[in-house]
């Protein structure tokens, strides 16, 4: 939505996040959506901070392992970008045609958009037009850094590979879901994708995200505070946070740690739609989906659905998706699908799309 592109193909899809980078490759059949190759590569701390990388030369040679490992020979690569250089905005515009809105839609975003209008990119998306004689329709405004887009395409180039696509991270997820998780008339969900440093929560209503939000916390707080906590090492912390391990120390000391982090994120996550309900006459929330690897802490989705007092649920992006079981363990498939919900729905991109 990011990058122009032309004709319809396949590609591969990247999620490139700030402590790994995984990779989805998916073909559209007949019966619907099959996958093709799937891979996930841990990034050391630092080489992607807040959604901007730093260690460019790591992250391109973790890309070109994966691509190597996987045996990939598609060449057009899909990947997205979150975080603060990401502005997403539901305003209201002068009603007028898409072609209309295209043509002046650099000065009538200006007075949205907290950068110089001339270092972003620009696309949009009307929510609706104007069915009340009102003179406004609702658009969908989404900017990005130009630098930082040029970060993410220069790796993916150095790689070896062909960008075609840069999306944002909330959309992905809205494909995802429509895939996996069909919308049912009255049902409006939210989406809280925790990340390693950046949780993003978006609102879909009737199949369409209206709005978006991020927020620099992620599963890294639960790590450093185990860590900090119960002077351990990073690995173990990891383990910890996840269930998988507690050695010898105090449980009520680790339950203590993490629910601590999971209890300031789930604020975070009700403040949010809070503020999006409250500004929203008429709107609710039937039930919020859990995607990232951050979604997997031991207790959150529990702490999450009695603090919201909405049904929290973890998503499993590969749902709605045929994985042969001859090329696809089972059981690795559902212990890594929180990972991959962003690298789907990306993968589902293809040329023509708007």
């Amino acid at each position: 939505m990011i990058l122009p592109f032309a004709r319809k193909r396949d590609a591969v899809a990247f999620d490139i996040g700030s402590n790994s980078i995984k990779l989805v490759q998916m073909n559209q059949t007949k019966k619907g959506w099959e996958l093709v190759k799937m891979g996930m590569a841990e990034l050391p701390p630092e080489a992607i901070v807040d959604g901007s990388i730093i260690d460019s030369m790591t992250v391109t040679n973790t890309l070109r392992e994966l691509v190597r490992e996987h045996g990939v020979k598609v060449k057009d690569a899909i990947s997205s970008l979150t975080g603060h250089s990401v502005i997403i905005k539901k305003v209201s515009f002068p009603a007028m045609t898409e072609d209309e809105l295209a043509d002046s839609i650099q000065w009538e975003a200006e007075q949205y958009i907290p950068f110089p209008i001339t270092d972003v990119n620009i696309d949009f998306q009307i929510l609706g037009a104007d069915t009340d004689g009102r003179g406004q329709m609702d658009v969908m405004l989404v900017a990005v850094k130009k630098d930082v887009i040029n970060d993410y395409t220069n790796v993916i180039k150095e790689a070896g590979l062909n960008p075609v696509v840069i999306d944002v991270d909330s959309f992905a997820l809205e494909n995802m879901m429509e895939i996996n998780y069909p919308v049912t008339p009255g049902e409006n969900i939210a989406m809280v994708n925790i990340g390693a440093s950046i949780t993003s929560i978006s609102v879909i209503m009737g199949g369409l995200t209206i709005f978006t939000r991020s927020i620099p916390m992620g599963g890294n707080q639960f790590t450093e505070e185990l860590q900090r906590q119960l002077n351990v090492s990073f690995k173990d912390a990891e383990d910890m946070k996840l269930g998988r391990k507690a050695g010898d120390h105090d449980p009520e000391q680790l339950a203590s740690s993490i629910d601590s982090v999971s209890t300031n994120l789930t604020f975070e996550v009700k403040r949010s739609l809070d503020f999006f309900l409250g500004g929203a006459q008429g709107s609710y929330v039937t039930k919020i989906y859990l995607s990232g690897g951050g979604s997997k802490v031991s207790g959150l989705q529990n702490l999450m659905q009695e603090k919201t007092s909405i049904p929290v649920e973890l998503v499993n992006p590969f749902k709605g998706v045929e994985a042969s079981s001859k090329h696809f363990d089972k059981e690795r498939l559902k212990e890594a699908s929180s990972f991959f919900g962003v690298a789907v729905g990306l993968a589902t991109r293809r040329f023509a799309d708007r």
